[in-house]
């Protein structure tokens, strides 16, 4: 980490820097800590302008109207140097994620989500404003996405830096941009902002700054329009995912922002101030035809331009594909494309509805699971405290607990547990030591043995340390694989890098070590039940292509095939993989994600694919596939469709499809569609599990496609209830409550 002024290259002034977050306006951005523990984030200012004398003096005084301000979605300002040689900013920490690094990495967000951000960065510039400064440049870099909504950073420095100075209307012009490239990942597409958006940010794009609103204007319009209050997480599970990883490797699990899923309530305005829709409309008269001309293309000009060159070899868009297909546009959440596969009409949908399910036990404990896993005998439950072994059948305790426990449960990107051949696994914890993979018993409920994985490598002379993430474990045989990511505190960070992932492999009997790789390519791996061939998916930075490729677990981890997948960001992420294995076929989403491609596992080659359109023109996106426990069927999910289709040559067999509205308020959905891992959907013999986004829990007949039943949980947790399925049984574990319900109930 050697950056001019920095004592030693790791510090500056009174702070320790721990990892570069990303580069702002030119400026670099550290996550820093300082003597006594407390995480801040440190802005270092480039050397150009801190050349400058007239920059320091707008500097103090940028720093004089910052320093007092506050808000839920500002960075409040803790320190600041402006007469050393190298000036800095010293921010109150947040974890999160920029919000260009979240939309390259997982895609445009969500109308819901469009409009947290929207509102979010409007109540912060009404702040700055009405404090008499400005920020000079919000952009997808200086947007930082917390759990508790968007933050705006680099206070006191973009604004000091603008010749000339940077006024209010800049700041809305740049608020405007900003919403633009979330809704549509830097392709000009102005389309694909909603449309209880497209009118006011169509106003912030206007050439003539007399024309844009202000900040409190803009926050006044957004509270009139009385649209449904988001309730839970505002971010997809994949960009959350990505934060805690990142707040994981900082240790700031207990930082600002770590922990509130909820966005603050929109400030109250006192009857008769503000502005009407009907007045702030007038003045915004044709923004809609703003967004579909050059306001957008100039707004996202110099960071739109897609990947260029061809693909690697394998062919674009999957196997066989011989030219790249065009740039995807932005998805909206709403409403949900309805799957039809082009090859044919297929049967006619089958709208689920179902009675609900019929408990067969129900046992409250003491302290919530954060995981749970299951045989057809016996339940493993994993809390903050202890393991439990419950049996399946009654749900009464069979086995003493242990004291091995995982405070961080199952999420969209990890799931740390596992069950094969009578034998449990579990990454976990114990009181006197940390990052453990264990395997018990089912039979007994007794440790057969615990490996403890080294948690980082240090080197370049103790200045450059890795930390291994464990997302999830998986077997194979006689093998345990522990995969996830690699995280670099003390090197070169940028917002464009590629994740690099790793895989573990350990001896089933032992516990000894066997081999590990580790690599960009390997951004999420697939395991499957046998066989020695592992599918890895690479991290896809930008607009860049991603690939798929196979690994080989017999020659310890040794590369095999690769096939290019261009357009890819939005379904490569950190995680549970968002691949299948059926039949000795890998099976992955290539094309523009719309396409469903079968290749033979050892060799690469195409068998066939199936090509998925929306009928009412949408862009489709499958989510991820899953198999029956005998390869026979592969599941699609395509929005609010689920497709069955037969392995052997990709026929359709039936789709299902759900109805209604979500819990946030857009069409329902499944949550594999959304790219919500882990297990959002499982089979038994002869049954389909798969949770909605109305939170729903559906058995679906695996012959048939109708649903057997639904499980609904009106007191669950906001993030929804863990699941797992046990031989004919699923296991529901909702706050402290656990419940079994047969695959067959009435």
């Amino acid at each position: 980490m050697d950056h001019p002024g920095a004592d030693g290259a790791r510090r500056i002034g009174p702070y320790t820097l721990l990892a570069r977050q990303n580069t702002v306006g030119g400026n670099d951005v550290f996550t820093a800590r300082t003597g006594e523990g407390r995480l801040v984030t440190v802005t270092v200012v480039r050397a150009e302008p801190a050349a400058d004398p007239a920059f320091r003096d707008r500097f103090r005084a940028a720093l004089e109207a910052a320093r007092p301000l506050s808000g839920a979605f500002l960075a409040p300002v803790v320190d600041a140097a402006t007469d050393v040689p190298v000036p800095w900013l010293a921010t109150e920490f947040s974890a999160g994620l920029p919000l260009r690094q979240a939309v390259d990495r997982h895609g445009p967000l969500s109308e819901p989500a469009l409009r947290v951000l929207t509102d979010g960065l409007a109540r912060a510039l009404a702040v700055l404003h009405a404090a008499g400064t400005v920020h000079g440049e919000v952009s997808p870099d200086s947007v930082l996405l917390t759990m508790g909504g968007p933050r705006i950073t680099a206070l006191g420095i973009e604004g000091a830096t603008g010749s000339p100075a940077p006024v209010p209307t800049d700041d809305i012009l740049d608020l405007g941009a900003t919403v633009v490239f979330a809704a549509t990942g830097g392709e000009p597409d102005g389309g694909a902002v909603p449309e209880s958006l497209r009118e006011v940010i169509g106003g912030c794009l206007y050439a003539e700054p007399s024309d844009r609103p202000t900040a409190e204007q803009l926050v006044d319009y957004l509270r009139r329009q009385d649209l449904p209050a988001l309730q839970g997480s505002w971010l997809p599970p994949a960009v959350t995912g990505d934060m805690a990883a990142a707040a994981a490797a900082v240790g700031s699990a207990a930082a600002h922002g770590s922990g509130q899923g909820l966005v603050p309530p929109p400030p109250v305005t006192a009857a008769g101030t503000g502005v009407s829709r009907r007045k702030l409309l007038i003045g915004l008269a044709g923004g809609a035809a703003v967004l579909g001309g050059s306001a957008v293309a100039l707004a996202l000009s110099g960071d739109s331009t897609p990947a260029t060159g061809g693909p690697a070899a394998g062919g674009a868009g999957g196997p066989g594909a011989t030219t790249r297909p065009a740039s995807p546009s932005a998805v909206r959440s709403t409403p949900a494309p309805s799957a039809s596969p082009s090859a044919t009409d297929g049967p006619e949908p089958i709208v689920l509805a179902g009675p609900d399910a019929v408990k067969a036990w129900s046992r409250a404990g003491k302290h919530a699971p954060t995981c749970l896993e299951a045989s057809d005998k016996v339940v493993m439950l994993v809390t903050d405290t202890a393991t439990s072994f419950l049996d399946a059948t009654t749900g009464k305790s069979v086995f003493p607990a242990l004291n091995t426990t995982r405070d961080t449960g199952t999420s969209g990107v990890t799931y740390p547990t596992a069950y094969a051949d009578g034998a449990f696994y579990l990454l976990c914890d114990t009181p006197g030591q940390s990052g453990l993979l264990a395997a018990f018993d089912a039979a007994s409920g007794k440790v057969k043995w615990a490996t403890a994985m080294a948690a980082t490598e240090r080197g370049g002379g103790g200045t450059h340390t890795t930390m291994y993430v464990s997302n999830y474990v998986a077997v194979a045989g006689n093998t345990v694989y522990v995969c996830g990511t690699l995280l670099e505190l003390d090197g070169e960070f940028s917002a464009r890098s590629a994740t690099t992932g790793y895989i573990r492999a350990f001896d089933a009997a032992t516990g000894k070590g066997l081999w590990k790789v580790k690599g960009t390519d390997i951004n999420n791996v697939l395991v499957p039940p046998s066989g020695s061939h592992l599918l890895a998916a690479s991290a896809v930075p930008g607009n860049k292509s991603g690939l798929v490729r196979m690994l080989d677990a017999g020659r310890k981890g040794a590369r095999g095939w690769k096939v290019s997948v261009p357009d890819a960001a939005f379904y490569f992420s950190t995680g549970w993989p968002l691949t299948c294995y059926a039949a000795g076929m890998f099976l992955f989403a290539g094309g523009k994600g719309d396409t469903l491609f079968a290749v033979d596992a050892a060799t690469g080659r195409e068998k066939w694919h199936q090509r998925f359109q929306a009928k009412s023109g949408d862009q489709v996106r499958i989510g991820a596939p899953f198999s029956s426990l005998d390869g026979t069927t592969v599941y699609v999910p395509v929005g609010s469709d689920l497709a069955a289709l037969d392995t052997a040559d990709g026929t359709l067999r039936w789709v299902a499809r759900l109805e209604g509205a979500g819990a946030t308020g857009g069409s329902n959905l499944f949550n594999a569609s959304l790219r919500i891992s882990g297990r959002s959907a499982q089979c038994s013999a002869d049954t389909v599990f798969a949770t909605d986004s109305a939170k729903t829990l559906w058995a679906i007949d695996a012959a048939t496609g109708r649903a057997r039943w639904r499980y609904r949980d009106p007191g669950q947790p906001d993030v929804g209830f863990l699941w797992t399925v046990g031989g004919d049984r699923v296991f529901v574990a909702s706050h402290l409550t656990m419940t079994a319900i047969a695959a067959h109930t009435r």
